[in-house]
């Protein structure tokens, strides 16, 4: 038996208005059910109105149909969706809000006196959690990452502060790196300090005082490659001959590759020990093609010491050197000295005889002429000549002026910051850049951030807790300003996370969980069917003293007669 059959019951022993109650949130639809069978009536008039149902019509009228369909309506809030032609003329209304509180009272006009069905709902609208943002990565860079967002519906409460997640790919979610922001304005934030060429998962949830939201969609974000942070490993020389040495080497650490290794570059350059001094730097490029690799270079003077530099290139750039100790090649072993080519002249030959030991001797002498050549460039002269006068012009160009920055708030790894630009110079200023690092670090080690042309603040997300620098610098295409004003903060270890698993933040509000819902309804049900059996016993009580007052006494035995309802309310014996 449903909720309605019972309902129907009860206003049949009672001949009042059926009601009932609802429960929904802010912010949803709602549909009040109301029936009436169109096979045996026909189409009626139907009415909504808010407030008890009065001896006629509706009051506070919200929609009214002729059967067919909705001739008039208070808003557009209020409407029909169920089928008019098969007697459903349920209320729906949309959107909900709290002032949509109250009793709702549908009269449906049956012809005659007193038999218009009447039917009221107690609707309850309650707050709900906000609803799950919706993120949308804006820019990615090499160690940043930002996403925005939408506002979202806050469910009939304020949103009283977001909540970001942050974790590796393969990492699992109670390991995420949680961040609040309660500036519940913000519908964007840069998270910084990350690596390169890793992926990255984001997600988001919005508080408000009812619970917290469903998540948002998950962010899976790769950031972009970067220059190696770190030099190959195990450089190894070998001088394999006078004019080649062999090196070998191993890759950079995965965690400091910052990406793909493409290839490496070879930096090597003679030294004179006579000057104490470095010859000029000579370069061989090898293509990566595993975790060791080895390298000749050929073609080196001999015995001659050598410097050596190895370095990892990413698609990004170039990192930090290997440097090694000098490697001389080998000395070079003694050949024999090739002959002097000249122009050999018509040559003399003497013969001499000794006829003691019969020993013919021959004198060749052999003159080597050379001969200069000397070559005159001739030197061209003109009776006239033309002189071009040379136009030069100047245009000052210059860069922005440095932008002043100032501190809003730091808390807990959210740090926001506001600037005002200074002057663009001779174009316009098309990005700004803020550089930071650790308080002890140089500048050398510092770290970037880009925003937009038109932006003047932004609340940044930093994940490691330290002291920091922090500068900025304005650029249009003539070059970078100088450095504003140098800000200094702290960035403190976050401190325990809100407990945000349960669904109710505060004493006077709740969120209703399923199982509520289940139990309410059931309760719905039980209990008007255990109110309408005690009426009807009460009816039948009542019923039985005022025929024995009529009659006097009145015997019923239930195996001898039954008691049959007539339809007019009077009982008769069936013998």
């Amino acid at each position: 038996m449903t909720e309605l059959n019972c309902c129907f019951l009860l206003c049949l022993f009672l001949g009042s208005v059926c009601a009932d109650s609802l429960e929904a949130f802010v912010g949803q639809d709602v549909t009040i059910a109301c029936n009436y069978d169109i096979k045996y009536y026909g189409k009626l008039a139907v009415c909504w109105g808010r407030g008890p149902i009065p001896n006629r019509g509706c009051a506070n009228e919200v929609i009214r149909t002729d059967g067919a369909g909705v001739t008039s309506r208070a808003s557009e809030r209020y409407t029909m969706f169920g089928n008019l032609g098969e007697g459903d003329v349920s209320l729906t209304i949309r959107n909900l809000q709290e002032t949509d509180s109250g009793t709702y009272g549908c009269r449906v006009d049956i012809p005659g006196w007193f038999n218009d069905h009447k039917h009221e709902t107690l609707l309850n609208v309650v707050p709900a959690r906000p609803n799950p943002p919706k993120l949308e990565p804006r820019e990615v860079k090499e160690e940043a990452i930002t996403v925005r967002w939408t506002p979202v519906f806050d469910g009939g409460r304020p949103v009283l502060f977001y909540r970001i997640d942050l974790k590796n790919k393969q990492a699992p979610w109670d390991t995420a790196i949680k961040t609040e922001l309660d500036d519940h304005s913000l519908t964007q934030v840069t998270l910084v300090d990350l690596r390169p060429a890793k992926t990255y998962n984001l997600r988001m949830f919005a508080i408000n005082s009812v619970g917290i939201s469903e998540s948002s969609n998950v962010l899976s974000v790769t950031t972009k490659e970067a220059a190696p942070q770190g030099s190959p490993l195990e450089v190894k020389l070998e001088a394999l001959s006078s004019s080649s040495i062999k090196v070998t080497w191993k890759a950079p650490s995965p965690d400091v590759r910052n990406g793909i290794i493409r290839s490496y570059r070879i930096s090597y350059r003679e030294y004179d020990p006579v000057d104490r001094q470095y010859r000029q730097w000579q370069y061989a490029s090898v293509i990566a093609t595993g975790e060791s690799q080895s390298y000749i270079l050929t073609n080196l003077k001999s015995a001659t010491r050598y410097g050596f530099l190895v370095q990892a290139r990413t698609s990004a750039g170039i990192g930090p050197a290997y440097t090694t100790s000098l490697c001389a090649t080998l000395e070079e072993v003694q050949t024999t000295t090739a002959p002097t080519v000249g122009t050999i002249s018509p040559s003399m030959t003497k013969l001499t005889s000794d006829t003691s030991d019969k020993t013919t001797t021959i004198t060749t002498t052999t003159t080597i002429k050379t001969t200069a050549t000397t070559m005159e460039i001739p030197r061209t002269t003109s009776e006239s000549a033309t002189v071009w006068a040379s136009v030069s012009t100047t245009f000052n160009l210059d860069s922005p002026e440095p932008p002043v920055i100032q501190l809003k708030s730091v808390k807990e790894g959210v740090i926001s910051l506001l600037w005002r630009p200074g002057s663009q110079g001779s174009s316009p200023i098309i990005g700004f850049y803020l550089e930071y690092k650790t308080l002890n670090a140089s500048w050398d080690y510092r770290k970037t951030v880009g925003f937009s042309p038109n932006q003047t603040e932004a609340t940044i997300i930093e994940i490691k807790p330290s002291t920091y620098n922090i500068r900025m610098f304005a650029r249009n295409i003539v070059g970078k300003s100088k450095a504003s004003n140098v800000l200094t903060l702290t960035v403190e270890e976050k401190g325990r996370q809100k407990d945000l698993s349960a669904s109710t933040l505060s004493p006077d509000t709740r969120a209703i969980s399923a199982e509520d819902n289940r139990s309410g309804h059931l309760a719905a049900i039980l209990i008007p069917l255990l109110m309408v059996l005690i009426i009807v016993a009460v009816l039948g009580t009542w019923q039985i003293r005022r025929i024995r007052q009529k009659k006097g006494t009145l015997s019923m035995w239930l195996d001898s007669g039954a008691l049959r309802y007539r339809g007019a309310g009077s009982l008769q014996e069936s013998l």
